[in-house]
């Protein structure tokens, strides 16, 4: 069990509680202690050193207005407000220590193709240069960026399997960048899930209602039934179950590809 609250204003304190209620209320548990990711900053401090040995890293001080500002570095992906930092803006002397934690750090990105396979999505292809161009990998708040806590660790927890949602398979190709310039040898195999949307096509929000689990929970739904929804969407009967019973009865095969619409007939079977 990861708690990731390094996010800056954006970590809620009760967050972290509600979450591990949930997961337990639902019938999940997990190996080992937990690891909060704020609780020590070291082993990131040292990848950064290890990729900054290796010249892989650069500070840079450049605003995003700034870098919005330089002819060759477009708009990467307006909803996710991520500008390009193309290779012209690197600076002249690529430092091989790391000694400002309070500036932002950027992976020097090569112009190549990142391919892996996915379990559900099938083969994938991208070209990060192209999209975002030197990712952050070190923030000015003196924290470690998402891409690069979340590879050092998987690699410290042993992690071999991913499963998450599958508007993270760019986020995919970029820390296997990163992983690379570690020196990570061992390959992690990928499993991205379609996402949940509301009835017009958009993502489950407060527009769709109080679609949360903790408000189905205050509700009386019993976890069961939830579990059995969700097993639903992965092929198999609707019916109450347990989320041991569904962990031996899923199979990859059976999930679909296309995005998961909550209907009011899902909602309705919940609450009835």
């Amino acid at each position: 069990m990861r708690v990731e609250d390094l996010d800056g204003p954006r970590v809620k304190p009760e967050a972290e509680r509600e979450a591990l209620e949930t997961l337990r209320w639902l019938g999940l548990d997990w190996d080992g202690d937990l690891l909060r990711q704020s609780d020590d900053l070291d082993p990131y401090i040292d990848a950064m050193r290890t990729l900054a040995s290796k010249r892989c890293v650069f500070p840079s001080a450049l605003s995003r207005k700034e870098i919005e500002a330089a002819a060759s570095a477009p708009h990467a992906d307006e909803i996710r407000h991520e500008t390009r930092f193309p290779p012209e803006l690197r600076p002249d002397v690529i430092p091989t220590t790391f000694d400002d934690e309070g500036e932002n750090w950027r992976l020097i990105v090569e112009d190549e193709e990142v391919r892996f396979e996915d379990a559900l999505c099938g083969a994938q292809s991208f070209r990060p240069f192209s999209n975002i161009g030197d990712l952050v990998v070190w923030t000015k708040r003196g924290q470690p960026s998402y891409q690069l806590a979340v590879v050092v660790d998987d690699e410290r927890q042993g992690v071999t399997r991913i499963v998450r949602g599958d508007d993270l398979l760019d986020s995919t190709a970029r820390q296997i960048l990163i992983r690379r310039a570690l020196g990570m040898s061992h390959e992690l195999r990928h499993l991205h899930l379609p996402l949940v949307v509301g009835e017009d096509g958009r993502r489950l929000a407060k527009r769709h209602g109080d679609t949360r689990l903790t408000a189905y929970r205050a509700r009386g739904v019993r976890p069961e039934r939830v579990v059995g929804l969700l097993a639903s969407w992965c092929g198999l009967e609707r019916t109450e179950t347990s989320a041991r019973e569904f962990a031996s009865a899923f199979d990859a095969d059976t999930m679909t590809r296309e995005e998961i619409v909550f209907t009011s007939e899902d909602h309705a079977w919940l609450v009835s």
